[in-house]
C-alpha cells in the first residue's frame, strides 16, 4: 500500500500541475496522500517532514534565486541584454542568423541572466533576424532553447544556474566541477543542436519556406496556467518580466558585457583562490555546524552575482529611470519560483521518509551500468515528471544523495563527476512539452507545439542525452577531469 500511495501522490502532483494548479498546494496534498497510504502520521509529516525540508531548501538557495533574478532584471532594464544581442547579430549578420541567436542566448545566460529575461528580450531580435534571413519562424524556439536552456544551464564549468548549484552541498563540489567533461558536453550539445537546426534551415529553404506571416511578440504573460508551470521550471517569475522601468536606449557593448565578465571572473576567483585560502574553522562551531564544502559553492555564486549587480548598477546608474522599480521587480521575481521548488522538495522529503521508499531506492541503485547510470536515470525521470530540472534534481539528491555518496566512497567515484552527471541529467527530460519554459518560449515566439516542438526536442533533449552518454562513458573510463 505504501508504494501505491507514493505512485498515487506523484501521479496527482503531475496530473494537476500540468493543468496549472499551484504546486504550493499540490505538493503538500500529494505528500499527505503518500503518508496516508503508508499509515504514517499526517500532521507530523506535513508540519515537520515537509516543512523542514522545504524550509531547508529555501534557507540554502534563496540567496541564489534572489540575486539571480535581481541581476537578470537589472541587465534587462539597463538595455544590456539587448545591446549584447544587437552586437552578436550585427557581427554575424543574416547569413549566420541561427548562430547569432544561439550564441546571444548562450552569452547572456552563462553570464547569469535569467532564462525568461533572455526569452523576452531576445525573441524580438531573433524574429527580425530570421525574417531578414528568410528562416522560418517555427525554428526560433529551438534556436533560443539551444542557446539558453542546454549547455549554459547544465554543462559549462562555472555556470551560475541554480541547477549547477544544487548538487554542491550534497557532493561538496564547486560550480566548476569536472570542467573538462563539462566543456566536452557543451561542445556536443552546441554542435549537435547547430547541426540539426542547420539541416532544418536547409530543408526549409529547399522547400521554398520563408519566415511566414508577421506576428507580434506578446508581452510577458501573467496567465495563471503558464505562470504556475513556468515558476517551477526556472528561477524567475515571468509575471515580473514586464514590470520595472526599462531604459529606452542601450549602453555601449563593452558596458553591457562587463557585468557578465564579473560573474564568471569572481565566481572562478572565489571557488579556486579565495575560499580555499580562507580560515573557516568557525564553521565547525555549534552555532554553524557545517563545513566549507557544504556551503562554499553557494558562497562563490552568491558573491559573484552580488559583485555583478554592483557592477551593472554602477555602470548604468543614469540609465535606470526608476532604479527602485527595477530592483523591486527583480526581487519579487524570485519569490514564487523558490517557494514552488521548495514545495516540490518537501514532497520529495515526505516520499523518501515512507518505509516503502526503500524499494524505490534499491531499484534505482540497482540499475545496470553502475552508479553514474543510476544517478542519470533518477534525475532524468524526476525532472521529466515534475517538469522542473531544479525540482527533479533536488528531489533525487535529497532522497538518494547520501546513498550515492556512500557508493562513491566505497568505489572511489569522484563527487565532481557525480555532480556533472546529475546536472546534465536534470537538463534533458525537463524539456518535455509540459515544461513551463517550453510553454513560455513558444508563446513568446508566436509558435505552437505542433509547429516547433520537434526541433526543440532534438536541440534540448536529444543533444543533451547524447552529451550525457558521452560524459558517463568518459567518466567511467578516465574519472573526473
Amino acid at each position: 500500500m505504501g508504494l501505491i500511495g507514493i505512485l498515487l501522490g506523484l501521479g496527482l502532483l503531475v496530473f494537476f500541475s500540468y493543468r496549472g494548479w499551484s504546486v504550493l498546494l499540490l505538493a503538500p496534498a500529494a505528500a499527505l496522500v503518500a503518508a496516508l497510504f503508508s499509515g504514517e502520521p499526517l500532521l507530523a509529516h506535513w508540519t515537520l517532514t515537509f516543512m523542514s525540508s522545504a524550509a531547508g531548501f529555501f534557507a540554502q538557495f534563496f540567496p541564489l534565486f534572489l540575486l539571480g533574478a535581481l541581476f537578470g532584471k537589472l541587465m534587462e532594464d539597463s538595455g544590456s541584454v539587448a545591446a549584447i544581442a544587437r552586437f552578436m547579430t550585427g557581427r554575424l549578420g543574416a547569413r549566420r542568423a541561427m548562430l547569432a541567436v544561439v550564441l546571444s542566448g548562450a552569452l547572456v545566460t552563462y553570464g547569469g541572466v535569467s532564462l525568461f529575461v533572455a526569452f523576452f528580450v531576445l525573441a524580438p531580435m531573433a524574429a527580425a533576424l530570421f525574417a531578414d534571413a528568410g528562416i522560418p519562424r517555427r525554428l526560433m524556439p529551438a534556436a533560443l532553447a539551444l542557446g539558453t536552456s542546454t549547455f549554459t544551464m547544465s554543462a559549462m564549468p562555472g555556470t551560475p544556474s541554480i541547477q549547477n548549484a544544487i548538487p554542491m552541498p550534497f557532493f561538496g563540489t564547486t560550480p566548476f566541477a569536472a570542467p573538462g567533461l563539462g566543456l566536452i558536453a557543451s561542445a556536443i550539445m552546441l554542435g549537435f543542436g547547430l547541426w540539426w537546426l542547420g539541416r532544418a534551415e536547409a530543408r526549409a529553404r529547399a522547400a521554398g519556406e520563408g519566415f511566414g506571416a508577421p506576428a507580434p511578440i506578446p508581452e510577458p504573460t501573467a496567465d495563471g496556467v503558464v505562470r504556475e508551470r513556468a515558476s517551477v521550471a526556472q528561477a524567475f517569475d515571468p509575471a515580473e518580466a514586464g514590470r520595472g522601468a526599462a531604459c529606452p536606449s542601450q549602453p555601449p557593448v563593452a558596458v553591457a558585457f562587463a557585468p557578465l565578465a564579473v560573474v564568471v571572473g569572481v565566481n572562478l576567483l572565489m571557488a579556486l583562490v579565495v575560499l580555499p585560502r580562507m580560515d573557516v574553522s568557525y564553521l565547525a562551531e555549534p552555532r554553524f555546524g557545517t563545513t566549507l564544502p557544504a556551503v562554499g559553492g553557494v558562497w562563490s555564486v552568491s558573491v559573484a552575482l552580488a559583485a555583478a549587480i554592483v557592477a551593472v548598477v554602477a555602470l548604468n546608474r543614469r540609465r535606470f529611470a526608476v532604479l527602485r522599480a527595477t530592483v523591486d521587480a527583480g526581487a519579487n521575481a524570485s519569490v514564487l519560483p523558490i517557494l514552488s521548488v521548495a514545495s516540490l522538495v518537501g514532497f520529495g522529503a515526505v516520499v523518501a521518509a515512507m518505509p516503502a521508499f526503500a524499494v524505490v531506492r534499491e531499484w534505482v541503485l540497482g540499475i545496470g551500468g553502475g552508479p553514474l547510470v543510476s544517478l542519470a536515470v533518477a534525475t532524468n525521470v524526476l525532472a521529466g515528471l515534475t517538469g522542473s530540472a531544479s525540482g527533479g534534481l533536488t528531489i533525487a539528491l535529497d532522497s538518494l544523495g547520501a546513498a550515492f555518496m556512500q557508493v562513491a566512497a566505497e568505489t572511489g567515484l569522484s563527487p565532481q563527476l557525480m555532480h556533472r552527471v546529475a546536472v546534465i541529467g536534470s537538463g534533458t527530460l525537463d524539456s518535455l512539452p509540459h515544461n513551463g519554459a517550453v510553454i513560455t518560449l513558444l508563446a513568446v515566439c508566436g509558435c505552437s507545439h505542433r509547429q516547433s516542438y520537434r526541433d526543440i526536442a532534438v536541440a534540448a533533449i536529444a543533444g543533451p542525452v547524447v552529451a550525457l552518454v558521452v560524459v558517463i562513458a568518459l567518466g567511467s573510463v578516465f574519472g573526473s577531469f
